[in-house]
C-alpha cells in the first residue's frame, strides 16, 4: 500500500490542490495504519494492542481521509467527468458503489473503536484491522484508476 501510494504521489501530485490534500490525507492514514498494524517499518510488539489515543487518533484520519474522497475529490471527478468521454463516467459509475462499500467497511471501524474502545472488542482488533486493511488497498486501487482515466484524458 506505500508503494501504491508513493506512486500515486509521484504521478498525480501537483495536478490540482485538491488531490495533492487529499494524498497527503491518505499517505497519513497509511503511516498511522502501519504503525497500528505493527507492519513494517513500525514493527511492534505483535502481542500487544495499540494504545487506546493510538486507535483514536486513526479513526480520526480514517474519517478524515473517507469524507475528504467523497466530498471533495469525487465531486471534482464527477464535475470534470462532464466534460470527458462517456468511458470516464462509465468507469466513475461502476467504481462509485464499489468506494461505497470500502467506505462502510472504514465507518464500521470508526463506529466500532473512534470513539471509546470497548474491552470486549479489542479480541476481535486485530481481525477488523485487517478487514479495514484489505478494504483501504481496495478502495485505493479504485482511486487510482479514476485518477489515471482522468490524466489519459487530460481532466487533472
Amino acid at each position: 500500500m506505500l508503494t501504491r501510494q508513493e506512486q500515486a504521489k509521484q504521478r498525480w501530485g501537483g495536478a490540482h490542490q485538491a488531490i495533492d490534500t487529499w494524498l497527503h490525507e491518505r499517505q497519513r492514514l497509511l503511516i498511522e495504519y502501519f504503525k497500528l498494524a505493527g507492519l513494517p517499518p513500525y514493527d511492534s510488539d505483535s502481542s500487544a494492542l495499540p494504545a487506546h489515543e493510538d486507535i483514536r487518533h486513526f479513526c480520526g484520519l480514517l474519517v478524515d481521509y473517507v469524507s475528504a474522497g467523497h466530498f471533495e475529490i469525487y465531486d471534482q471527478i464527477i464535475a470534470n467527468s462532464s466534460h470527458a468521454p462517456k468511458e470516464t463516467e462509465e468507469l466513475a459509475n461502476e467504481l462509485f458503489p464499489l468506494i461505497s462499500e470500502t467506505t462502510e467497511v472504514a465507518l464500521a471501524f470508526h463506529d466500532q473503536y473512534g470513539e471509546s474502545v470497548d474491552e470486549a472488542h479489542l479480541n476481535d482488533f486485530d481481525r477488523h484491522l485487517s478487514g479495514l486493511g484489505e478494504a483501504l488497498e481496495l478502495r485505493m486501487e479504485f482511486e487510482d484508476r479514476l485518477l489515471h482515466t482522468l490524466e489519459q484524458h487530460q481532466l487533472l
